[in-house]
């Protein structure tokens, strides 16, 4: 398999994922999030924006910036019944999705992404003589470690929560028999494009996916949920004809190597519980309620 062509761009000033405001905004939210959950939480949003050492009028802005509605708006998108709300009134029910032919490839938000499964054979050998590019990039949900091959991305995990060291460790592990090569300047394009949505621009972004057929089935269905919306782990079990599955989807869910563009953060249990996530409660419960937010907003 060919190598990704070097770009002439050093490795040490790839081009930027986001704008360094919206890295601010989410650490910002990151900590706003943690002080709401607390048993001693502000009862204000004055209160909320002093503990964060802003003034209120800022701490206003910023959300507003991040999400695109006012933080007092938002801040119902934060309460730990978000799940159970959006579980009533927005639940993609993914056999209908994929009989009106949502699964497979799917559009995610102003992106198209176009995967492929890796091989049985590569998959056996652990990816040997395969080479493949990494980086490290800031986003909206905080720094990322990505990996490419030469026919796309086929990791990309948050390290907000869990650490970078533990995000490549993470990523790295699936591919044991590869050569890893940083070069983020090689993924830069990319990543831009992932998280360059908002500016309405359509871009395709190619995707190699590494999993058993089960995993690649599960992930195929989570392509079919939208954006703001959610489904369960049991729905995904049925929709992919494995009714019983549905603790065997949930680890399969757990094993999605692209966060955010295959949509994993959208499956919660049944009862409404957000369960955990592979890089961290935090980072789904701001990816689902920013999606929640927007979606009401658009």
């Amino acid at each position: 398999m060919p190598e990704i062509a070097p770009k002439t761009t050093p490795a040490t000033a790839p081009a930027p994922a986001t704008a360094p405001e919206d890295r601010y905004h989410y650490r910002v939210i990151a900590r706003a999030l943690r002080r709401m959950e607390a048993p001693d939480a502000p009862a204000t949003l004055a209160a909320l924006a002093a503990e964060l050492g802003l003034s209120e009028a800022h701490f206003q802005r910023t959300f507003s910036a991040w999400v695109g509605v006012s933080p007092k708006r938002y801040q119902q998108y934060l309460r730990l019944g978000l799940a159970r709300e959006l579980l009533a009134n927005r639940r993609t029910l993914l056999d209908t999705a994929a009989e009106t032919g949502l699964s497979g490839t799917g559009r995610l938000h102003d992106l198209f992404l176009r995967w492929e499964a890796m091989s049985p054979g590569d998959f056996a050998s652990g990816a040997a003589g395969l080479t493949i590019r990494w980086g490290r990039f800031d986003t909206p949900f905080g720094p990322a470690i990505a990996m490419a091959t030469a026919r796309g991305l086929c990791g990309l995990g948050f390290a907000a929560e869990i650490g970078e060291a533990a995000a490549f460790d993470d990523l790295a592990r699936r591919w044991p028999a590869a050569t890893l090569t940083e070069d983020p300047a090689a993924l830069a394009p990319w990543i831009a494009a992932a998280f360059g949505a908002e500016t309405g621009t359509a871009t395709e972004i190619p995707l190699q996916l590494v999993g058993t057929p089960f995993h690649v089935k599960v992930w195929e269905a989570l392509l079919a949920i939208p954006s703001g919306h959610v489904t369960t782990y049991g729905d995904i079990a049925r929709a992919i004809g494995r009714p019983t599955a549905g603790r065997a989807v949930g680890a399969a869910v757990g094993r999605n190597p692209i966060a955010c563009l295959i949509p994993c953060h959208r499956a919660i249990a049944g009862s409404g519980a957000l369960t955990g996530y592979h890089w961290g409660l935090p980072v789904k419960r701001a990816m689902l309620a920013r999606e929640a937010a927007r979606a009401d907003a658009a």
